[in-house]
C-alpha cells in the first residue's frame, strides 16, 4: 500500500482488492453499494440490520440500505453489549422470522449482530458458548453474518467470536462458535470518514494494541507475527495523519486494513492489556480502545522482563533510535501523549473502588494466559494501582 497522498472525502482512494482470507471480502471505498449483492450471495431475503444509530444517515450507507431486499434495523446498541441488549435483539430477530444479519457500525455493534447470529436458533443458556468450554453437543446452526465496520479498530469482521459483557459476573466474556466468522465482509474507508477524531483514534489504538499483543504472545505463529509487525508501522504511520487530517483516506484505508490485520494476528492470542480494559471497562463503563491505550505502557513495563527481545523487534520495526524493550514504552508513552491519551484509568472515569474485584476478573479473562508474563490477583493489582494514579516509570519487581 502507497503512504502519504492525502485526498479529499469526495476522492477515490486507489486501495481496492477481493480477499478470499479470512473471509470473503471487498475492499475499498464504494464497496458499500455492493451489500445487497452481498446478501445476494448468501441468499438473505428478510436481514436484520444490527446498526450504530449514529452511522444509519450516513449517505453511501443509507443508500446501500435502501437497496436491500426486506430487512428491519435495530439500532438500540449499546457501547459495551450487554446480555440484556443482546437479549432484546435476538427477541427483534426471531419475531420477525429473520434469516441472517447485517452488522453495521463499530465493534459494538459488529459484536451485537454476531451476539445474535449465534444464539438466534440456541435453546441454551448464552454463556455455555463463552469462549474455552466445549461446544455444546446440540447447539443449533449459527445464522449468516454481513459484516460492515465503520470504524477501524476492532477486527470483529474477521473475528469468530463476540464480547458481551456477564453483569452478574461483573465481566466481559467472549462467546465463540467456528460458524460465527461473517460469511462477507465489506470494508469501505469512505464510511469511517465521519467519525469524530478521538473515536478514530481511540478506534486506531484498540488495532495497534490488538497487533502489538498478538506480537508479544508466546508460541510460535510465523505468519500472525509476520502480520502483526507489518499493521503496527502501518497504524504508527496512517494514525497520526488522520489525527491532522481526518479526510485522508489512504490513511482512512491503512487504518481499515491494519485494524482487519490485528484481527488476523490475534489468532495468536493477546495479553494482559485486554485481560485488565475487559475488567475495567465492564466494571466503570470505559470505551475500550481507550482503556487499552491508558493501560498499555503499565502492561509492557510490567512485561518488560519477559519479553525484552519481542519488545526490541518492534522497536526496530518503527525504526527506533534504540531497539530495546525502554524505548518502546517510550515510544507508546509519546504516541498516546500526541494523540491526547490520559495517562491515568482515573482521567477516564474507572475507580479504585473495586480494584479487588477487577483483578480478580482481568486473571479470569481468556486473554489473561497469553500474557508473556504469568498474571494473578497481586500483580494485576499492582498495575491497575499505577495506571489509576497514573505512575507509568513505577518499576514492577
Amino acid at each position: 500500500m502507497r503512504r502519504g497522498r492525502q485526498v479529499t472525502a469526495d476522492s477515490q482512494t486507489s486501495y481496492r482488492g477481493d480477499w478470499s482470507w479470512p473471509a470473503p471480502t471487498r475492499f475499498g471505498a464504494g464497496r458499500i453499494d455492493e451489500l445487497a449483492r452481498a446478501c445476494a450471495e448468501l441468499r438473505l431475503t428478510r436481514p436484520l440490520v444490527v446498526i450504530d444509530p449514529g452511522v444509519a444517515a450516513l449517505p453511501p450507507l443509507a443508500a446501500a440500505l435502501e437497496s436491500l431486499p426486506e430487512h428491519r434495523r435495530f439500532d438500540a446498541v449499546r457501547g459495551n453489549p450487554d446480555e440484556a441488549s443482546v437479549a432484546e435483539a435476538v427477541g427483534v430477530y426471531r419475531d420477525g422470522g429473520h434469516d441472517g444479519v447485517i452488522a453495521v457500525g463499530g465493534g459494538s455493534a459488529l459484536d451485537t449482530g454476531k451476539a445474535v447470529a449465534l444464539l438466534a436458533l440456541q435453546t441454551r443458556d448464552p454463556w455455555d458458548f463463552m469462549f474455552g468450554r466445549p461446544m455444546p453437543d446440540d447447539a443449533a446452526p449459527v445464522q449468516p453474518v454481513v459484516a460492515v465496520p465503520t470504524t477501524a479498530g476492532t477486527g470483529s469482521e474477521f473475528s469468530a467470536s463476540a464480547v458481551v459483557v456477564e453483569p452478574a459476573a461483573h465481566a466481559k466474556r467472549s462467546l465463540w462458535h467456528p460458524d460465527l466468522l461473517p460469511r462477507r465482509v465489506i470494508l469501505d474507508p469512505a464510511l469511517t470518514l465521519s467519525l469524530p477524531r478521538h473515536l478514530t483514534i481511540w478506534t486506531g489504538l484498540d488495532a495497534l494494541i490488538h497487533n502489538l499483543e498478538a506480537y508479544l504472545a508466546p508460541g510460535h505463529h510465523p505468519m500472525a507475527d509476520a502480520v502483526a509487525l507489518s499493521a503496527i508501522s502501518r497504524i504508527a504511520d496512517a494514525l497520526p495523519r488522520l489525527a491532522a487530517t481526518p479526510a485522508d483516506l489512504d490513511a482512512r484505508a491503512e487504518m481499515l486494513a491494519a485494524s482487519a490485520m490485528g484481527a488476523a494476528a490475534f489468532d495468536k492470542g493477546l495479553g494482559g492489556v485486554h485481560a485488565l480494559s475487559h475488567a475495567v471497562s465492564a466494571a466503570c463503563d470505559t470505551h475500550h480502545g481507550l482503556t487499552n491505550a491508558v493501560l498499555l505502557p503499565y502492561v509492557l513495563r510490567f512485561n518488560l522482563g519477559a519479553a525484552e527481545a519481542r519488545m526490541a523487534e518492534i522497536a526496530r520495526g518503527l525504526n527506533l533510535r534504540e531497539t530495546s524493550g525502554e524505548a518502546l514504552i517510550g515510544w507508546v508513552e509519546s504516541f498516546n501523549a500526541a494523540l491526547d491519551i490520559p495517562r491515568s484509568l482515573a482521567e477516564i472515569g474507572a475507580t479504585g473502588a473495586d480494584s479487588r474485584m477487577m483483578a480478580r476478573v482481568a486473571v479470569e479473562d481468556a486473554n489473561a494466559a497469553a500474557n508473556p508474563r504469568p498474571l494473578n490477583i497481586e500483580s494485576v493489582t499492582a498495575i491497575l494501582d499505577r495506571a489509576l494514579s497514573g505512575a507509568i516509570a513505577q518499576v514492577f519487581r
